[in-house]
């Protein structure tokens, strides 16, 4: 199983986060991870073809960006993931 070293849960400890799993072959448990999944597959991975793997990899990081700073989501009533995080940039510190 993934996620069972101890880095990984001293990492968590040290976050303060709890790890919980998920029923296997259950997508409806995790739906907002399925979906970016998805939305990783239809919109960046898949979405053109790529002349190598290094250029794909190369493309992830604009992805990321316009996902979380331009791209609207309809459960956050159009704004970006961005918008829901004050002080973003650590200049009102």
């Amino acid at each position: 199983s993934a996620y069972r070293s101890t880095s990984w849960r001293e990492a968590l400890a040290t976050a303060g986060i709890q790890h919980k799993r998920t029923r296997p072959y259950r997508p409806q448990t995790n739906g907002k991870v399925e979906r970016f999944h998805r939305t990783l597959a239809d919109e960046w991975a898949y979405a053109r073809p790529y002349q190598s793997e290094t250029e794909r990899r190369t493309a992830l990081a604009g992805f990321l960006h316009t996902y979380n700073h331009h791209r609207a989501h309809t459960a956050l009533g159009g704004h970006p993931p961005a918008s829901r995080i004050p002080n973003l940039t650590g200049q009102n510190t």
